[in-house]
């Protein structure tokens, strides 16, 4: 059975029935099985195998980069299987402003409009023009415009249930000429009229500070979303935890960082057999000494349970889990 802890960034021993790697839409129609469950996945940066997967495995390693100058900027046509922070500093050493917000996170190109990344202020569906899909059940291909996908806060079109046999193939982005840049974020907010070279550079060094590395100690990043509440959920919140703070969405609804609601429930630093919530950034938990996926489900239903009781939110994970049969809810 193929050794899948490599294939994942948090790095819990697990292996699957059977592993593949495709280099093309062709590839991946001719290996998708008709009845064997089958887990389609890039760099493994937002899975993770909590035991082994009793079905197929299939990756996606469709590369290239296209770039085409129009008036008023460049438009890319990237491959699901390229490396995402390998694409972000590619457009930087070409003079392209746009991603520079996104640098250092890692998986693949492919990942970044199902889960809409995003980082110190932009998301990804602010920059993305079209995506490239197959249906791997059908054969059919399509492009879905960046409406088309409805993006959302680390949410996509992608995750719904309509997209079960959907695979991301291609992703276009424009980066325009006069792209704004966005430094709303503290560190970047104290930068004198950055250019992107600057803001790419100080968001690698400011990640470096708070985020472990995954090829270091093992990690998935952030394990939760932050949680959005109504306007009068978090004035209640605000008179018991004075110091809780908030972010506005909308007339309704402040999202409030998960990082504080877990540091405030006392878990910072907290370890269950070898899995811990790490000590400069407690919404990220990390393999600290051969876990397992048990330990880490404990771990992170502890959060959640101790999250509830205090502070009566919901944390979500933001990660996909994976069982012997599939995904697994928390």
């Amino acid at each position: 059975m193929p050794d899948l802890s490599q294939r994942h960034t948090f790095g819990i021993a697990s292996r699957c029935r059977v592993l593949h790697e495709f280099c093309s839409v062709q590839q991946l129609l001719d290996l998708y099985p008709r009845e064997t469950p089958c887990y389609i996945m890039g760099e493994g940066s937002n899975t993770i195998f909590t035991e082994d997967y009793d079905g197929l495995v299939l990756v996606n390693k469709i590369t290239g980069v296209e770039a085409c100058h129009e008036p008023g900027g460049v438009s890319l046509r990237v491959g699901a299987g390229e490396n995402w922070h390998t694409l972000v500093a590619y457009t930087i050493e070409q003079g392209w402003g746009g991603l520079e917000n996104l640098a250092l996170i890692p998986g693949s190109v492919g990942a970044a409009p199902i889960q809409n990344i995003g980082a110190y202020g932009l998301e990804v569906g602010e920059r993305i023009s079209q995506v490239e899909v197959v249906d791997v059940v059908t054969g059919n291909t399509f492009t879905l415009t960046r409406e088309e996908c409805q993006f959302g806060y680390r949410d996509s079109r992608f995750k719904r249930a309509e997209a079960k046999y959907w695979v991301v193939t291609d992703v276009h982005f424009w980066l325009a000429n006069d792209i704004t840049p966005v430094t709303a974020y503290a560190e970047l907010a104290a930068l004198d009229n950055p250019t992107p070279v600057e803001i790419f550079n100080k968001v690698i060094e400011v990640r470096q500070q708070k985020l472990p590395d995954p090829a270091v100690l093992g990690n998935a990043g952030s394990f939760f979303k932050n949680p959005t509440i109504t306007t009068s959920e978090y004035e209640a919140l605000k008179q018991l935890h004075p110091t809780i703070p908030g972010f506005v969405v909308n007339d309704h609804q402040v999202k409030v960082p998960a990082a504080w609601l877990i540091d405030n429930a006392g878990f910072k630093g907290h370890c269950i057999d070898g899995v811990c919530c790490y000590h400069r950034q407690p919404l990220v938990l990390v393999n600290q000494h051969q876990a397992t996926g048990e330990a880490l489900l404990a771990l992170a239903r502890a959060i959640q349970q101790k999250v509830s009781q205090l502070f009566s939110v919901t944390l979500a994970p933001e990660v996909r889990l994976l069982g012997k049969q599939g995904r697994i809810e928390l």
